[in-house]
């Protein structure tokens, strides 16, 4: 049953594009004259920083009261921020779903079991993703004709020499095909 609710506060999270939201807040431009906890300001992430430091800054863009915690009020107001409609209701399930120490609050640790539970839903989609790329199953690569085969049924015809050239740009080991590792990085 608990898995069950943390799955739909998860899949809430997913469905409302908290991925691509706290991506776009990352990409904007950092001359915003707004104070550092605000909604409105962003969340700009150190070039020297770890993905823990990443996930407090992020962390951060949500608890707009500084005190370490996320209540109802700061949910609805980031993704109010952000043009997405989130009921008190809405809210307070997710929290409820998702408060390890029931004091309505998301801590920081709260926080990072989310991220994690989304990581790991992302990357069994980006593995079945891969999947489908494959021109031999299981083959643990993607070669051009996979990939043009797949972007044809997508309904984006690209010539053989075309797909060549998009395997390059992301081939690290430079052998003519993507691996998983290789098609993640695209994908990011």
């Amino acid at each position: 049953m608990e898995t069950e609710r943390a799955s739909k506060s998860s899949k809430w999270f997913s469905n409302k594009g908290l991925r691509l939201s706290l991506h776009r807040r990352r990409s904007k431009s950092s001359s915003t004259s707004s104070s550092p906890n605000s909604p409105m300001s962003p969340c700009t992430p150190k070039k020297d920083s770890t993905k823990e430091d990443e996930l407090r800054e992020v962390f951060r863009c949500f608890d707009s009261d500084g005190d370490g915690r996320i209540s109802a009020l700061e949910l609805r107001a980031y993704f109010g921020s952000i043009g997405e409609y989130m009921s008190h209701e809405e809210a307070q399930l997710a929290i409820n779903d998702l408060d390890a120490d029931q004091d309505n609050l998301l801590d920081f640790q709260d926080f990072l079991r989310l991220m994690k539970r989304e990581a790991n839903d992302n990357t069994d989609d980006l593995k079945m993703a891969f999947e489908m790329f494959e021109m031999e199953k299981g083959s643990g690569y993607i070669t051009p004709k996979g990939l043009q085969r797949m972007l044809r049924r997508l309904g984006d015809a690209k010539s053989y020499d075309e797909c060549v050239a998009m395997i390059q740009v992301f081939d690290i080991d430079g052998n003519g095909v993507l691996d998983f590792y290789e098609f993640n990085q695209m994908m990011a």
